[in-house]
């Protein structure tokens, strides 16, 4: 197998690396730490699996993931992540992820998680998978954000980190205007009006470092 880490924490990706070189399945092992490089590297580069972090200098990991979405690349993800599971996991499957792991749990899972999805199955661990199965929709638990299409969750989430409508748009590859609507919807379903409270929104419910 080839795999890439993609995580702009050193110290994460020699602990992953440690655990893949105890599988003898793994050949070849290549690291980045910056996601707008790591599309880059997936795009020239035939991987068996990547292992993606959420947040990354340049592109998120999301951001990587939509970019594989709508090119319809098949490679094999898996992410990782020091937000809790429930809050983008299934974000994370809708776009085309085919395991998430957050990083509290990582080095005691991961071995389990890539040979699971190197047999083409899917990974996600029981703690979430019991929270998912066992969860009640109309709890009242559902937050803001839940409202939010995957799109507008993408750009909220640039908003909330303090980026630009104009660098958002460059990211992502749409219009300024188009960055502009969306951010007008979200503040509207998140009855909001201001970039600060979507900063404060996110980083009180875990969404940002």
């Amino acid at each position: 197998m080839r795999i890439l880490i993609a995580d702009d924490h050193a110290i994460v990706r020699e602990g992953v690396k440690q655990i893949l070189k105890t599988l003898p399945e793994v050949c070849i092992i290549d690291e980045i730490a910056d996601g707008n490089e790591a599309l880059l590297m997936i795009s020239k580069t035939n991987y068996d699996l990547v292992i993606l972090d959420i947040s990354m200098p340049g592109m998120s990991g999301l951001d990587i993931l939509q970019n594989l979405h709508h090119r319809k690349m098949t490679t094999r993800v898996l992410m990782l992540s020091f937000h809790p599971q429930e809050q983008y996991a299934i974000r994370a499957f809708k776009l085309g992820a085919s395991g998430y792991l957050s990083k509290d749990s990582a080095f005691e899972e991961l071995a389990t998680a890539i040979r699971k999805i190197a047999a083409g199955g899917k990974y996600i661990s029981t703690v979430f998978a019991e929270k998912q199965f066992f969860s009640d929709s109309d709890n009242g638990t559902l937050t803001l954000h839940d409202s939010l299409s995957d799109r507008e969750f993408q750009v909220m989430i640039m908003l909330a980190k303090g980026k630009t409508v104009l660098e958002i748009a460059t990211e992502i590859f749409i219009s300024d205007k188009t960055v502009s609507t969306y951010r007008s919807r979200i503040m509207e379903k998140m009855g909001m009006k201001k970039n600060t409270e979507l900063t404060f929104y996110a980083i009180k419910n875990n969404l940002i470092e």
